[in-house]
């Protein structure tokens, strides 16, 4: 099982401890987290999940980490962000594509599991 750190969402986003502090970016997990139980309508622990709960988690948290770092907002999945002109976002990876592949993941996940009980 995997485990979703504070360090995994700020390598999303190429961002240091200076930039966004470990209980911010710990709020942003467990709202990822939430976010997730509702979309899967089912209980999920990020310190005990699966490898594709984790990325999907840590790039959620990642783009709520964005939108705090810019003044922008986000609900869910759900998000805008103004003007990204900040410094610390000079090697994050557009929005688009960290939209993007929350959808792919998340399709995933949402997959019917067919298996032996």
């Amino acid at each position: 099982m995997a485990s979703v750190s504070v360090d995994d969402v700020r390598d999303v986003i190429n961002l240091s401890s200076s930039d966004v502090s470990d209980a911010k970016v710990l709020k942003m997990i467990k709202r990822a987290e939430v976010t997730l139980e509702l979309e899967l309508g089912k209980e999920i622990d990020y310190a005990n999940c699966t490898d594709s709960e984790k990325e999907f988690m840590c790039v959620l948290a990642a783009v709520y980490a964005i939108c705090y770092l810019t003044g922008g907002s986000a609900v869910g999945l759900s998000f805008s962000v103004g003007d990204q002109n900040v410094s610390a976002l000079s090697k994050a990876p557009p929005l688009d594509v960290l939209q993007t592949e929350l959808e792919r993941i998340l399709s995933g996940l949402k997959q019917t599991y067919v298996g032996r009980v």
